[in-house]
């Protein structure tokens, strides 16, 4: 009799043992998830955290002309989401003590689907073009926010999206691109 008692303890031992080390698995895959999810995910506004990101990369670099957030320039929106990246532009024109003028625009590079360029760039619903006054040695006061809108009918795909930026009409450094995944809901 006591020898069934104590195997009928153990198993109980058993279960709840590896309950508890299940729950333990679970909750570390979530916080790691979460930890790591947080470097590719989009933004949807610039407070003072991405400012101070984008600020931090400049100070990295001093040669960089322009920083974009996230620093992996991908982004993943869901269908039937908004989101999008912010980035900033510095005037390292040196010797020259008035302001300058720098417009940019973003427009479509490449898709791995058979999204046309208009197609592509009607996603954009905020910051596809805009025009900026930077002194020389300064970067923009407040990032700009490139903002998308992903319906439901948009495919699965990979969009690659270039940002051209100009100073008194002629290109300023090179083309930096940006990559937009679209994630099922």
């Amino acid at each position: 009799m006591i020898s069934k008692k104590a195997a009928i303890e153990m198993s109980v031992g058993t279960i709840v043992t590896i309950v508890l080390l299940m729950t333990t698995l679970i909750l570390g895959l979530v916080m790691v998830r979460t930890i790591f999810s947080g470097s590719i995910e989009n933004i949807n506004s610039i407070d003072q955290a991405v400012k101070s990101e984008i600020n931090k990369l400049f100070a990295e670099d001093d040669a960089r002309t322009v920083v974009i957030y996230p620093p992996t320039r991908e982004i993943s929106i869901k269908q039937g989401a908004e989101g999008g990246f912010g980035f900033s532009i510095r005037n390292t024109n040196k010797g020259n003590t008035g302001s300058n003028s720098f417009s940019y625009s973003v427009a479509f590079a490449e898709a791995s689907c058979g999204l046309t360029a208009a197609q592509a760039e009607e996603l954009i619903i905020l910051g596809k073009t805009g025009t900026y006054q930077i002194a020389s040695g300064n970067s923009l006061d407040n990032p700009v926010l490139v903002k998308f809108s992903i319906s439901d009918s948009v495919p699965l795909c990979d969009i690659r999206y270039g940002i051209t930026i100009e100073n008194g009409g002629e290109v300023y450094g090179n083309t930096v691109t940006v990559d937009l995944k679209i994630l099922s809901k």
